[in-house]
């Protein structure tokens, strides 16, 4: 076996529960392989790394080994190796900000602009890809 799909590795590999979300993954560039963006179809090959960005840690992969079937999750090591530095996974354990807005008891739902208030704080807070 020379190389495989990239959805289909993603799927083998257990990084995504079902190939199609693996490739609409791929699809909405959420995955890139040695660096660059790519289609579902693109072949792996032995030694080329995968990024997976899933909010908000962008995971790292090192193919070591090609398959083509679902494997078990103990055999996984075989053919993957996680290489996510210290840093992305560190996110994980940061506590979460959380935003109260406060309104007057009985003022109703928040008006149209009152949300997009709302909505610019929560995209500032959680989509804040400056730092790289």
């Amino acid at each position: 076996m020379d190389d495989i799909r990239l959805d289909k590795y993603l799927w083998a590999v257990r990084v995504f529960k079902t190939r199609s979300d693996a490739a609409e993954a791929i699809r909405n560039n959420r995955v890139t392989v040695n660096g660059g963006y790519c289609k579902p179809s693109r072949e792996v090959k032995v030694g080329d790394e995968i990024s997976v960005k899933r909010m908000p840690v962008v995971y790292r992969y090192r193919v070591v080994g090609l398959v083509s079937s679902r494997q078990p999750a103990k055999n996984v090591p075989d053919y993957c190796v996680n290489i996510t530095p210290a840093e992305e996974l560190a996110k994980l354990s940061m506590p979460r900000e959380t935003v109260f807005v406060f309104r007057d008891r009985g003022t109703g739902r928040p008006t149209k602009k009152e949300r997009r208030e709302i909505d610019a704080l929560m995209d500032g807070m959680y989509y804040d890809d400056g730092e790289d």
